[in-house]
């Protein structure tokens, strides 16, 4: 018997794909995008189109595991969830009443996206519990602090009306192979005479495909966004009815921006000032016109500064008047769920203390009172965690006693005391919203869990039980979480209910227009105008020649970490097709760089600095400019010479706003690395 039935793509992506799976006698036999859905429009990646890799593959736990090697080893033996939550529980007890419950920190992130299954019931158990806070800033927190300091809110222009724009710039952003649904809709607009602009140290395939391509030297983007406003309003370029009705501080902007000439910002960037100059010119006399903000730009020291000074340019030129024009970071404000209701903080005993996860190494190793166990589920850190060295130096303690919640035996899972096997998007239910487009979708079950795999809600239902948690909170169903999170009474969830949902499994907000837009009569900040006078200034990123001369002296090539076309951070990476069509872990020299170093393209290179080093091979050529160094991330340790991949030299140093990460403010050094006649890497 085949059957078609609907669901959501679980990754933390900005498209929210809603996908079709065809299910045949009870096996999911091909996923394919949902060709009603108004954004996915039929068409999904190619990571998951080959989902059921990951459903079906070799690599899936399918049953609990007990630790019987050394850390790190991976060796295992199989065992029961009844073994496994006692084991659990008895030692969460005994920590808890030694140490005090703190000495307990989860560790999670997006591995899905989903509402229910990344914070809905973990949640609930921690607080329950008086674990540790963990402060999850890893991806984009010191951007979306920066967008709520100036628009009031995390929302920016509807992705519906993109296709409209006569200009977008893609600004520290590859759509290309993060976010496909937004590379067709510049397409579109491309192919109908719109121009675009890629702002980005890497020539990646979208900035290839753009029309014109701009590469500052990394973390200078409040120095370009100054030099564009300070050229728009030299020439009187600024929509000033726009000002007038809708912001505050242009006196101030003025006085702000008179010491920050052209010349000078551009000569900041590594750029020519003719350039910031044209860019200037076309963002002010094309309509619409729209930033596409990408993440890269906030993973600086300084990022949260730039986000604030790029959201600034859509308010100077009044862009936020045309549907599709003005700034698209995230529309993850869009959505008012109920997270308190969902995530029950009144549960906890009283406050705890709160860690930084781009800091987790410094909590395993240094922190006070010590963590004494770690419950890591949605996330692989030992991949994707800043100052990797020190983070596994943290896991392989011994006396750490640590819990993965995972689908397969990850880099992470390997150093696991208690491995849980965790179902796959195809065989639980989740609500999920998108930090990109304004619909909401619903992920039903599509199949029957695999083995013993269990979702994360379930999990900690069954160890609040075993903890011995008697409270309503943990009797709530999957369901109950669901009707929950939806019932904040927001006018954007007007009509969307779970029974329509259910129904017909994606809704779109219910916003006061189509195409949104949302500052064209004023902002969410209280007196509803932005603040121009909030301008950030101009410092230097922290590793960089201007910013730390000696250090740049030792180190003289920034390294930047995007993502990897074929994985999603490190999921996928597990997959051998995937790795295949990476090829090798691999680092983008400039000519010149690799010719100063005697290092030709496809030589094995070692990449160092204070923090680490890992190995790759070079691929010298067009991909970047002098100065700069690119290594694609998302690879599983085992394929790197050394165990050591890009984040052994990433720094865990925060960001100016949220505890953001920094992974792209990193100078290193990179050098050939001799081979045997046969090609063997020598250590």
């Amino acid at each position: 018997m085949t059957s078609h039935l609907s669901a959501v793509c679980p990754h933390d992506c900005w498209d929210a794909c809603a996908l079709r799976v065809e299910v045949s006698d009870g096996r999911a036999v091909r996923i394919e995008g949902d060709p009603d859905h108004p954004v996915t429009r039929g068409v999904v990646c190619a990571k998951v189109r080959r989902y059921l890799d990951r459903v079906y593959g070799p690599q899936r736990l399918l049953t609990p595991r007990i630790r019987t090697g050394p850390k790190g080893a991976g060796e295992f033996r199989e065992a029961s969830w009844e073994e496994a939550l006692e084991l659990i529980s008895r030692r969460y007890r005994r920590i808890a009443a030694q140490d005090g419950p703190a000495a307990i920190l989860p560790y999670s992130y997006y591995g899905t996206h989903g509402v229910l299954q990344s914070a809905g019931m973990d949640r609930r158990f921690f607080h329950r519990l008086g674990a540790s806070r963990l402060e999850r800033t890893i991806c984009s927190a010191a951007g979306s602090q920066a967008l709520n300091r100036v628009l009031g809110t995390r929302q920016g222009a509807d992705p519906e009306a993109m296709a409209d724009n006569r200009l977008i710039v893609f600004w520290g952003q590859n759509p290309f192979s993060t976010n496909l649904h937004g590379w067709l809709a510049a397409r579109e607009a491309q192919k109908g005479g719109a121009l675009l602009v890629t702002i980005d140290p890497y020539r990646h395939a979208g900035a290839r495909r753009s029309d014109w391509h701009l590469a500052p030297l990394p973390g200078t983007d409040v120095a370009l966004a100054l030099g564009i406003m300070r050229e728009i309003l030299d020439r009187g370029w600024e929509d000033r009815d726009y000002l007038a009705r809708h912001t505050r501080g242009r006196e101030a902007l003025a006085r702000h921006l008179a010491a920050h000439p052209v010349e000078r910002c551009a000569e900041r960037c590594g750029l020519d000032a003719a350039d910031i100059r044209e860019l200037a010119r076309l963002w002010a006399h094309t309509r619409p016109a729209l930033v596409r903000l990408g993440y890269g730009v906030q993973r600086h020291t300084h990022g949260g500064a730039a986000v604030r000074a790029i959201s600034l340019l859509p308010a100077l030129t009044g862009a936020w008047r045309d549907p599709g024009g003005g700034l698209l970071l995230s529309n993850s404000g869009a959505f008012p769920l109920n997270t308190a209701l969902l995530e029950r903080p009144e549960l906890a005993p009283g406050p705890v203390r709160s860690i930084n996860m781009n800091r987790l190494g410094e909590a395993l190793t240094q922190a006070s009172p010590p963590v004494r166990a770690l419950h890591v589920y949605n996330a692989n850190p030992a991949v994707v965690a800043p100052h990797q060295n020190l983070v596994l130096a943290g896991l392989s303690r011994e006396d750490l006693f640590m819990v993965v919640h995972d689908q397969w035996v990850s880099d992470t899972g390997r150093f696991a005391d208690v491995l849980l096997p965790a179902t796959t998007q195809l065989e639980h239910l989740d609500l999920h919203t998108s930090y990109w487009h304004l619909y909401l979708g619903l992920n039903q079950p599509c199949i029957a869990p695999r083995g013993e795999a269990k979702p994360n809600t379930e999990a900690f239902r069954l160890l609040a039980r075993a903890m011995g948690f008697t409270e309503d909170a943990f009797a709530d169903s999957d369901w109950d979480l669901a009707e929950q999170a939806l019932s904040s009474g927001h006018p954007f969830l007007a009509g969307v209910t779970l029974e329509r949902l259910r129904r017909e499994y994606w809704v779109r907000l219910n916003t006061p227009q189509r195409p949104h837009v949302p500052f064209r009569d004023g902002f969410a900040t209280p007196d509803g105008r932005v603040d121009l006078a909030q301008v950030p200034d101009w410092a230097p990123p922290a590793e960089s020649r201007e910013g730390s001369p000696a250090l740049h002296q030792r180190y003289p090539l920034h390294l930047v970490t995007p993502a990897a076309h074929h994985f999603l951070n490190s999921t996928y990476g597990e997959l051998p097709w995937a790795r295949e069509r990476e090829g090798t872990p691999h680092v983008f020299l400039h000519p010149a760089d690799a010719a100063a170093r005697g290092i030709a393209d496809g030589d094995a290179i070692r990449i160092h600095n204070d923090r680490g080093a890992f190995r790759a091979t070079a691929r010298v050529g067009d991909h970047t400019r002098p100065g700069v160094a690119v290594s694609p991330g998302g690879w599983h340790l085992g394929t790197h010479p050394e165990g050591r991949s890009c984040n052994a030299t990433t720094s865990d140093a925060l960001a100016d706003l949220g505890g953001g990460a920094t992974f792209h403010t990193n100078l290193v050094q990179v050098e050939r690395v001799p081979t045997k006649p046969h090609g063997d890497w020598v250590s």
